[in-house]
């Protein structure tokens, strides 16, 4: 974008200019949209209403930017400071992960268990809140508590219950259990731990490039983490509780095992739409 073509740029050219930019990617007319109406704060059908309106000098100068980042491989998810989750609009920030949505299945597998009308549910490194806040919207009844070892995140996640209806979360300071008392015990504990190799191609492509490696990475085989929270969260689990851990395609046996070594039983396996198992969750009878 030239500076003669600074004041007569309209929507309409400002878009397809940003697809041309972003031809490489893998969704230049979704994100080009998107940054878009961030810039203009507007929704999308204005971009198709008034094609012909143009951009500001302001306006365009920002979008000329965060297009040109985006091109880098920047996710759209942290130039435009929001995401989609569940039934929620969320806050991100490059404290946490970017909610999937594929981690939905989580939510759905969790809202499927058996649980007491009023219980208790943990949320095992909640990030930007997504699961907790997923959770205490489809059950006002249960008592929810979201865990994060990092400040930043907790205070992203106590913002995002604020602007999604004043969620009722409790908010706790933890490195997985470690500030935690064991008292009320949690019918259920859920969890997208860190699950990814440290030597794994994966951490050079797309978004990920760009999250924290803290929050993704985990030891040579991707389950120092997982090992962790099975090993300690039975301590934390009623009779009769569930454990439900998303991890990577490939881990479902591995963490079955260490589950069944625990002394956890009804372990079971939740597919994604790909068919590959994504979800392990089993049950703690005590003893």
């Amino acid at each position: 974008m030239s500076d003669a073509d600074a004041d007569r740029m309209t929507i309409a050219q400002a878009k397809a200019w940003a697809v041309e930019q972003l031809k490489a990617g893998e969704s230049p007319s979704v994100d080009s949209r998107i940054l878009l109406c961030h810039v203009l704060k507007c929704d999308q059908s204005y971009l198709f209403t008034w094609p012909e309106k143009t951009l500001s000098r302001q306006q365009q100068q920002t979008f000329t930017e965060i297009t040109d980042k985006r091109r880098q491989g920047y996710p759209v998810a942290y130039l435009v400071g929001r995401r989609s989750f569940w039934n929620l609009d969320l806050q991100v920030n490059e404290s946490t992960l970017i909610p999937r949505p594929e981690t939905e299945l989580l939510v759905e597998t969790a809202l499927a268990l058996p649980l007491p009308h009023h219980a208790n549910v943990c949320d095992l490194g909640t990030g930007t809140g997504a699961i907790a806040l997923a959770l205490a919207s489809e059950k006002p009844e249960w008592t929810v508590t979201g865990v994060d070892r990092i400040a930043d995140a907790l205070a992203l996640a106590a913002r995002n219950a604020i602007l999604n209806g004043n969620l009722c979360v409790n908010w706790q300071l933890s490195e997985w259990f470690s500030a935690l008392t064991n008292e009320p015990q949690f019918d259920l504990i859920v969890t997208n731990p860190p699950y990814v190799e440290s030597n794994s191609e994966y951490l050079e492509q797309g978004d990920v490039r760009f999250e924290p490696k803290s929050a993704l990475t985990s030891g040579e085989d991707g389950l120092k983490d997982i090992r962790i929270i099975v090993q300690q969260s039975a301590n934390f689990l009623a009779s009769g509780g569930w454990l439900v851990i998303e991890h990577g395609f490939a881990q479902h046996e591995a963490i079955v095992s260490l589950l069944s070594q625990r002394g956890f039983s009804e372990c079971q396996g939740v597919t994604d739409l790909n068919g590959h198992l994504r979800i392990t969750l089993a049950k703690w009878q005590k003893p």
